[in-house]
């Protein structure tokens, strides 16, 4: 059964961070969790952890064994829910049309799921049907995004951090990380009259190609940072460190604009007395584009049957995928029954040159009604009717 333990939308950051999985463990959680389910993907980003399985294993004796595979302490659990069959399924292609994004609409949780799926596939940890549904997902996905035209109402998370930087006349900035948020952050600042842009890498060798003719952009080290931040007005901070990473005393005395778009917090929480220094965080960030929002929510709205047509397409999968062992049974029967011709064939009197021929013919007679009785299989299981069918089929050919 397909079933879905995610953590709350309505849970503040510091309880959204205890649940937060680093990239660099990603992997490990997920063949942690395989070992109980045999069948799992764990969607993990900045604003959401969710995970999708397809176990025998149900309620609330799968949520503790999962609790446990996470290193999760159970009392956490309150914070988090649980959601089975098509419950499961239709979270999971809103999530993908951006239904559930703290920036409603925002369609980077797209490419979150793609990445998602991609890591499932690298452990070996999803196979059947949670393969299909994220597959079905991502299409679902691409779909209500092309077709409802969401870039009109341009908004994510990035864009908003340098909107409202852009609303304080900065010119001078510095971007922590560059993975997928950061390198968004530098696509919405080409875009403006900036000065200059630090971005701190930890490795400037895999960047030392990059916008090279660009002379308003200059990769720095991690280790370098502190030293810059008296030349810039804002810092926006975007990494998968496990820990903060900037903190009250290290930062010089004069007007800063932060945000932090990192769970956990890159910000350490002493920065925030500073009379000085405006921080935002995710949650300030997505309370700040109240003004599209109505927009966005009524266009979506009015494309929500694409999901609905998704839902309905993988649950006629799933419900003929379960026939599968049914199926497998027939052909099988179909098989025996040409062997034991073929062999009686072999036992009279044939020449070498027909032999091929009879076989040939022997086997296209058993798939004609091998396969009609399958196909007659599949529509008595969409109408409801598989029970009395199969057992006559299971009686003539089993």
């Amino acid at each position: 059964m397909i079933q879905l333990i995610g953590v709350k939308s309505e849970c503040d950051i510091e309880i959204r961070q205890k649940f937060s999985i680093v990239s660099s463990k990603l992997e490990d959680k997920l063949k942690n969790v395989y070992k109980i389910t045999a069948n799992v993907l764990i969607l993990s980003t900045c604003n959401r952890t969710e995970i999708y399985v397809d176990s025998n294993i149900q309620g609330e004796e799968l949520i503790n064994a999962v609790f446990d595979a996470l290193g999760w302490s159970r009392e956490l659990i309150t914070y988090t829910f649980y959601a089975k069959s098509e419950d499961a399924i239709k979270h999971l292609m809103e999530v993908s049309c951006g239904f559930h994004s703290k920036i409603l609409g925002e369609d980077q949780i797209l490419g979150q799921i793609k990445t998602a799926y991609n890591m499932a596939l690298k452990a070996k940890t999803i196979k059947g049907q949670i393969q299909r549904l994220f597959q079905n997902a991502i299409t679902c996905g691409k779909k209500f995004k092309n077709d409802c035209e969401m870039y009109k109402i341009p908004v994510s998370v990035p864009s908003i951090a340098v909107k409202e930087a852009e609303k304080s006349k900065v010119k001078r900035y510095m971007v922590i990380g560059f993975g997928e948020i950061g390198r968004l952050v530098l696509k919405y600042l080409a875009g403006l009259n900036t000065e200059i842009v630090y971005i701190v890498v930890r490795d400037l060798n895999k960047v030392k190609d990059l916008y090279e003719n660009c002379n308003w952009i200059k990769f720095i080290t991690f280790k370098e940072r502190k030293a810059y931040y008296s030349n810039v007005d804002c810092i926006i901070s975007c990494t998968s460190a496990p820990h903060t990473i900037i903190y009250k005393e290290e930062l010089p005395k004069k007007k800063f604009l932060i945000f932090d778009l990192a769970v956990p917090k890159d910000i350490d929480a002493g920065v925030l007395t500073l009379p000085d220094v405006k921080v935002y965080d995710i949650d300030n960030i997505s309370s700040i584009d109240e003004n599209n929002k109505i927009m966005r929510k009524e266009k979506m709205e009015k494309y929500r049957y694409i999901i609905q047509e998704y839902i309905d397409e993988f649950i006629k999968w799933q419900s003929l995928d379960e026939l599968s062992p049914e199926i497998q049974k027939m052909k099988s029967f179909g098989s025996e029954i040409c062997e034991k011709r073929i062999e009686t064939f072999k036992n009279k009197r044939y020449t070498k040159d027909n032999e091929v021929l009879v076989q040939t013919m022997i086997q296209s007679t058993a798939k004609v009604y091998i396969n009609r009785a399958i196909d007659v299989l599949k529509e008595a299981k969409l109408q409801g009717k598989e029970d009395e069918y199969l057992k006559l089929i299971n009686k003539i050919f089993c």
